[in-house]
């Protein structure tokens, strides 16, 4: 006699997490083969730097007993000498060799900064806590802020990146309603943000920090700076990192990558941490893996010492500024005959953030994103996803990204895309 099978019970992070939007583009993609993406915010493979790399391994490998070093196990938050190499630097990015004297144990090596934005949420929000986002922001991060089952508080962001004003209204709306005791984090893009392209100017940057620190009376309040796209920059001002206003270390995490710069496959991430931060990050993180691969913390730690790094690093902002710049182009020639369309200039990054008239909807179910992966075959980010759930959010944006398409291609999607926007804007 045949059992009936029992349902499986997932729980409550398992099914948010099969709600991704991520998920529905990577189906479209696969169900729309002959669509030109501008939606992938994936490198472009002519810039990983395979002889780099290869060269690197061999001579990591260069004997057994070198060999069998780096094979194995290293220790949870990456090993000292490691970390010395990535705390310098971090020094030379901020130009600041008083980064040098930080304690090494502030330093924790992860799989990609995407590891570390988990963990963190992780060990700071309870159901029901607030994290205060920009509007826009990186909605995959916003699926790890509904994981732990955060309330996400938008804060409005223009030209110079999240308002401090508006930050400062937000958290005195909060404590007007009793609740600034959940408030656990401020979380901001500073470089080149994805999705909208903008970095957050200077003079913004310590204020920001100073507004947390304000806020922070009866709990430190902490503010997350994902920098994942910090030395991809083509043009416009060198930044110094908002946690580098921080004197004291205790309030900003700082959260890198060398995903976009080098190697998505190696999955390097560096963590800079508040120094009651990183036992708990490093205990939940030892739960997971014992530690990221060591043997692509040392790959990366070699080549970040050679004079290799800054050479491939110049050939890969000169050729994502190419295509920024063929993007931008073709902007002006497709979009600007229909009125109502704006977009960014971004100094860095993989993508252009597009604001369309408002009565032309970008959703999943809108017209356009139907006419445009079935008629015109281009596929886009809706723009709405980068705001947290409301009834307010806007509806009418799109995030376009230049680095997987070759020039050719990103001109032929924007041609595409403008005669999809043309054919709904009735």
């Amino acid at each position: 006699m045949a059992t009936v099978q029992q349902p499986l019970v997932l729980s409550r992070s398992a099914q948010s997490a099969s709600e991704q939007a991520i998920s529905f583009l990577m189906q479209q993609a696969v169900e729309n083969v002959d669509c030109i993406s501008l939606a992938a915010g994936l490198v472009d493979e002519a810039t990983l730097p395979a002889d780099l790399a290869r060269n690197t391994l061999n001579g990591l490998l260069t004997s057994d007993a070198a060999g069998r070093k780096v094979l194995q196990y290293g220790t949870t938050p990456g090993p000292d000498f490691l970390r010395k190499t990535f705390r310098s630097y971090i020094a030379r990015l901020d130009e600041n060799p008083a980064v040098e004297d930080v304690p090494l144990d502030r330093f924790v090596l992860t799989t990609g900064s995407q590891q570390l934005l988990a963990l963190t949420s992780r060990a700071l929000f309870d159901p029901g806590d607030i994290c205060l986002v920009a509007a826009p922001t990186y909605f995959v991060y916003l699926g790890v802020l509904d994981g732990v089952g955060a309330r996400t508080v938008a804060v409005r962001a223009d030209a110079q990146g999240m308002c401090p004003e508006d930050l400062d209204r937000q958290l005195q709306q909060i404590d007007d309603e009793g609740q600034l005791h959940r408030v656990r984090m401020v979380y901001v893009v500073s470089y080149y943000d994805n999705p909208s392209g903008i970095s957050v100017s200077e003079d913004r940057r310590p204020e920001l920090l100073r507004i947390t620190k304000k806020w922070s009376r009866d709990h430190r309040i902490l503010l997350l700076e994902d920098a994942a796209y910090r030395e991809l920059r083509y043009d416009g001002p060198v930044l110094p990192s908002i946690w580098s206003f921080d004197d004291d270390h205790d309030t900003v995490i700082l959260a890198q990558t060398f995903s976009k710069s080098f190697s998505p496959g190696v999955r390097v991430g560096l963590g800079v941490l508040p120094e009651d931060l990183v036992k708990p990050v490093c205990d939940l993180k030892g739960n997971e893996d014992f530690g990221s691969p060591q043997l692509n913390q040392q790959l990366m730690s070699s080549v970040l010492q050679s004079p290799a790094y800054d050479e491939h690093l110049k050939q890969v902002t000169g050729g994502y500024r190419r295509k920024r710049d063929t993007m931008l182009n073709a902007a002006d020639d497709f979009f600007s005959g229909i009125e109502g369309v704006s977009w960014v200039h971004p100094h860095g990054g993989l993508y252009v953030w597009m604001t369309l008239p408002k009565h032309i909807a970008t959703g999943f179910d809108s017209d356009l994103f139907q006419r445009a992966t079935t008629v015109d075959k281009v596929m886009y980010v809706p723009g709405e996803l980068s705001y947290p759930l409301s009834d307010d959010r806007p509806n009418h944006q799109m995030r376009l990204s230049f680095g997987v398409q070759s020039e050719k291609g990103i001109r032929e999607g924007m041609k595409r895309l403008a005669s999809a926007v043309a054919a709904v804007d009735v």
